[in-house]
């Protein structure tokens, strides 16, 4: 495997560039009050949920329009100076670290919906434009847009990261989802990729390749979504399992038989008790199955009835249902605050996430492994997945004070990795590569498949000035 382990290693190579004084003048002279320098908004754009810690950028451009941002790439194409894209800083693998310096271009107060095109079921959006506020935006029309990663991330650092979430099982993730962008090059240049078609044969699909390429190719700008009837009936349910294995063997039942499940989430024990803490549940301290089925009222209780029926012969037991929508939010509000949950569980830590995902028939034979390596390590540990689609986490809960459990965490996360590749799977299912898990890439698809990325990013980024450090190193 080529992501070590020691303790040396673990924090990203810094390799600041100079930023000039003439381009920090420029900025300042074209943004006015929209380019700030004070430290405290560039620490607030130099850091996110990652684990890793950065200097932070040399200035912060806020961004109100394309042309805001194409002027602002320009500028520090023209002195060589990296650009990092801000959305909300939910990222999770240090995509916003300014691991070699540069300028943050923070497009958050890009948010407005452009055009809602009910007919085509298609939306078009500004990259700062956050999914809660999409959605809400998009309601009276009887339409919603189902990815949903947890955090109230933006479009644009979904499509940048490839993101997906609970509803991927059945809704697919950000790849299937997007139909084309607006991006801004490394030059300055405003390009537009993909139609609102259903479909397109003409040249290379430029949108599929900007889609998790993670802010190292361009600057998102506008998005175009596939949107998506609110089904007629909803109901949510949740159900308590003995063991991890058997909820895990409900959900591979499940699938395998075809039962068209729109979310299937694993909670683990650790997980249910800091759930229950953080959130004032009173949810069985066992492993447990957050299910959902979307369609007709006939249908929603014909899935149910099934997913009930397997989820008996593995012993699950307090099947409970939540048909009103303040139950199901109520329900759905406390996994999404899994991940503060179990911070708040251990004061002071931080916690390194991983983000595996697997063959579905595979997942059982990954899954009880880990668990059972990090059982064994005494690492304070929190677990949830969307296991419809293979994907799980583990959040290893860090004192940052102590280098030898961070060595350990990164051991446990570096034997996962192996057990998934393995079995055919992938380092990263929805958390993008950014600066975790570089050395994971080439173990996964290869030098050969690296230095063809490497190549395209060459190209179109030749002063590499795109989230320099980010994916692979040049």
């Amino acid at each position: 495997m080529n992501a070590p382990t020691q303790v040396a290693h673990l924090v990203p190579e810094i390799n600041q560039r100079e930023v000039p004084d003439a381009l920090i003048e420029a900025l300042k002279a074209r943004f006015g009050a929209n380019c700030s320098t004070a430290l405290a908004v560039r620490e607030q754009h130099g850091r996110d949920e990652s684990s890793f810690q950065a200097p932070p950028p040399a200035a912060v451009v806020f961004a109100e329009s394309t042309k805001d941002v194409a002027d602002a790439v320009k500028l520090a194409s023209d002195h060589s100076v990296p650009v990092i894209p801000f959305g909300v800083g939910s990222s999770l693998e240090g995509h916003l670290l300014a691991v070699q310096g540069g300028i943050s271009i923070d497009v958050s107060r890009m948010n407005k919906v452009l055009h809602i095109n009910a007919d085509d079921l298609t939306v078009t959006v500004q990259p700062g434009v956050t999914r809660k506020q999409l959605n809400e935006d998009i309601k009276s029309t009887g339409l919603f847009f189902p990815i949903d990663p947890g955090a109230d991330a933006s479009i644009g650092g979904m499509a940048a990261t490839r993101a997906s979430g609970t509803n991927a099982v059945r809704y697919g993730t950000m790849r299937e989802n997007v139909l084309g962008l607006e991006v801004v090059t490394a030059s300055g240049e405003v390009i537009r990729t993909g139609t609102r078609a259903k479909k397109s044969s003409a040249g290379y699909d430029l949108t599929r390749l900007l889609v998790g390429s993670e802010g190292t190719l361009g600057v998102i700008t506008e998005v175009t979504l596939r949107i998506y009837p609110l089904p007629e009936a909803v109901s949510a349910a949740i159900c308590s399992f003995p063991s991890i294995e058997a909820a895990v063997r409900t959900v591979i039942q499940t699938i395998q038989l075809g039962v068209p499940i729109a979310r299937v989430e694993l909670i683990d024990n650790n997980t249910v008790r800091m759930v229950n803490a953080h959130s004032k549940l009173g949810l069985r301290e066992e492993p447990l199955l957050l299910m959902e089925f979307h369609g007709s009222p006939a249908g929603v209780k014909e899935q149910a009835e099934t997913v009930q029926e397997i989820a008996a012969e593995f012993g699950g037991n307090a099947f409970e249902w939540a048909s009103t929508p303040e139950e199901r939010t109520r329900l759905w509000t406390a996994r999404h605050n899994a991940y503060f949950a179990a911070i708040q569980s251990r004061p002071g830590c931080r916690a390194i996430s991983t983000d595996t995902c697997v063959p579905i028939s595979r997942l059982a034979d990954c899954l009880l492994e880990s668990v059972a390596e990090a059982d064994a390590s005494g690492i304070p540990y929190f677990l949830v997945g969307h296991v419809g689609d293979g994907n799980f986490h583990f959040g290893y809960l860090l004192d940052p004070n102590e280098p030898k459990e961070r060595e350990i965490a990164e051991e446990l996360n570096h034997k996962l990795v192996a057990r998934a590749l393995a079995l055919e799977g992938t380092c990263t299912g929805e958390h993008g590569v950014g600066l975790h898990k570089m050395g994971f890439l080439v173990d996964e698809a290869g030098a050969g498949a690296v230095d063809m990325m490497r190549t395209i990013k060459r190209a179109l980024d030749p002063k590499n000035i795109m989230n320099p450090g980010k994916i692979f190193s040049l």
